[in-house]
């Protein structure tokens, strides 16, 4: 084997993983909130449709669908005595999106803008 080869052979080899890279062993959680699914992991920062809770207060999530920790566990629909526990870090509102609806040739048209109010959420702990 010459050295072109060898060099091809270490270019095209599967890439290793450094002991410290966590992606292998990555715990992560599937959530239900406000109509829609995330998923999540600790450490992440999510923004949530709007949660009554002030910015510092905790929050549990206890519809969970799904927990993988090496081995993926999934509910029916939820799992049983499993929640995820997070802190609000901000209430507020989004970007301003503008609805125009128009009728043509009757002269009619109706302008209206919209600002979908959120809450940021950091999660701190999945319990499995």
């Amino acid at each position: 084997m010459d050295a072109a080869q060898r060099g091809l052979s270490l270019l095209f080899a599967a890439p290793q993983l450094a002991s410290n890279d966590n992606r292998r062993s990555h715990m992560y959680a599937i959530i239900a909130t406000g109509g829609k699914q995330y998923k999540v992991s600790e450490g992440d920062i999510i923004t949530i449709e709007k949660l009554d809770n002030q910015a510092g207060e905790p929050v549990v999530f206890d519809q969970v669908l799904g927990v993988c920790n090496r081995k993926l566990r999934v509910g029916n629909p939820y799992l049983k005595n499993v929640t995820v526990d997070g802190t609000v870090i901000e209430n507020g509102r989004g970007k301003k999106v503008i609805v125009y609806k128009y009728k043509r040739k009757e002269g009619c048209h109706k302008k209206q803008g919209h600002r979908q109010c959120y809450t940021k959420v950091r999660i701190d702990k999945i319990n499995p």
